[in-house]
């Protein structure tokens, strides 16, 4: 079984995560001064990521031949907000993750991200592997709107500063394993299910 480790598998993951994010140097940290251009890079990069299925040999889609491309809710600047970090005081805390497969995957603690989002409260725990800070999550659109097994959130270094992060949940994706059962994706912890419905970033056809 190949095993998806949050962009970390292989070369050609890298090369996705520097593809999709580099679209978003404008308004990766920090207010969106113009929400027009925002959407504009949100639905850029989304069309790069089409290509990339579509064409490159470490696509993840076993049938190409058939995909009409990714399918994602509308940008929406509601879902990209700041939220407070509370850092661990132990900072060698670790997570065993379970995989897709049944093994299993360690991961570093880096600190729980609290914020609001439609009158709710929700606290999403942060993880760190290697250089990538990243958050496993499901939420109310789990298994209807979205993948049933979760989605994944990277955060960029610079979304990190001074007790805060900016979480864009607009770029909020699938792990490879939900096109295709080959890859071990790593699963949500518990703790970060959410109550609320997140109708942002990738969502989810069989």
């Amino acid at each position: 079984m190949l095993k998806n480790k949050f962009f970390l598998t292989g070369l050609f993951l890298l090369i996705v995560l520097v593809v999709y994010y580099s679209l978003f140097d404008d308004s990766s940290s920090g207010p969106v001064t113009d929400p027009t251009a925002y959407r504009q890079q949100i639905d850029a990069a989304r069309r790069q990521k089409d290509v990339f299925f579509q064409t490159s040999a470490d696509s993840p889609l076993l049938n190409k031949t058939g995909f009409a491309g990714l399918r994602y809710f509308n940008p929406d600047l509601t879902y990209r907000l700041t939220a407070r970090l509370e850092p661990f005081a132990d900072k060698t805390q670790k997570l065993v993750v379970p995989m897709s497969d049944g093994s299993e995957e360690v991961y570093d603690k880096f600190a729980h991200a609290v914020f609001s989002l439609n009158g709710t409260t929700g606290r999403l725990l942060i993880v760190k592997l290697g250089d990538t800070y990243s958050i496993m999550f499901r939420d109310a659109t789990s298994g209807k709107e979205t993948y049933g097994g979760g989605r994944y959130l990277e955060l960029e270094p610079a979304d990190l500063a001074d007790n805060r992060a900016i979480l864009d949940f607009n770029k909020a994706y699938n792990p490879y394993c939900a096109y295709n059962p080959n890859f071990a994706c790593p699963l949500p912890p518990a703790e970060n299910t959410l109550t609320a419905a997140i109708k942002a970033g990738e969502r989810y056809v069989h």
